[in-house]
């Protein structure tokens, strides 16, 4: 991706770049499902369509759909846009790898423990909530979440040693 400058004078990767960029990547993710349903067929069996019908034609209109942006974002001329700022993309990054450690850790510790951790980080470290206030909803809103899901809807989330050790 190429670089550019606003009209504040701010540096950062092209509109277009980011543009071909994102088309590619869509357009190996497609690839991907369409291969996947390959493998599990996708035509029609006696008792109706295969696994790999509805996700292959899905995976075929995002296919042409990111051919289509490619396209577009290649044949256009560059104007010199900027996508974003790199400051502006440091503070995408700086919620977006808390959220992936999130989600990683969630299979080990189990989403009440992973949400209470998150939540209280997100509040000191963004919000600059004062510790009892970040550590009350923390810990609060997956003990309301538990008793939502759980207990009133009856739907299990994941869980971690700690619901297991509490007998859930």
């Amino acid at each position: 991706m190429s670089e550019s400058v606003n009209e504040t004078g701010g540096t950062g990767p092209s509109h277009r770049g980011v543009e071909i960029g994102v088309a590619v990547s869509i357009a190996i993710l497609a690839i991907i499902g369409i291969y996947g349903s390959l493998q599990v067929g996708i035509g029609w069996a006696s008792d109706g369509p295969r696994a790999g019908f509805f996700p292959f034609y899905v995976s075929l209109i995002v296919l042409l759909s990111s051919a289509i942006n490619f396209t577009q974002a290649f044949l256009a001329p560059a104007d010199g846009r900027v996508f974003a700022e790199w400051g502006q993309l440091r503070q995408v990054v700086s919620v977006l790898v808390p959220t992936i450690i999130y989600v990683a850790v969630i299979p080990y510790t189990g989403m009440y423990v992973a949400s209470a951790v998150l939540i209280t980080f997100f509040m000191r470290w963004f919000g600059r909530y004062n510790w009892v206030s970040a550590v009350a909803v923390g810990v609060g809103m997956p003990i309301l979440t538990f008793f939502m899901f759980e207990v009133w809807f009856l739907v299990p989330l994941p869980k971690g040693p700690l619901e297991h050790m509490l007998g859930y």
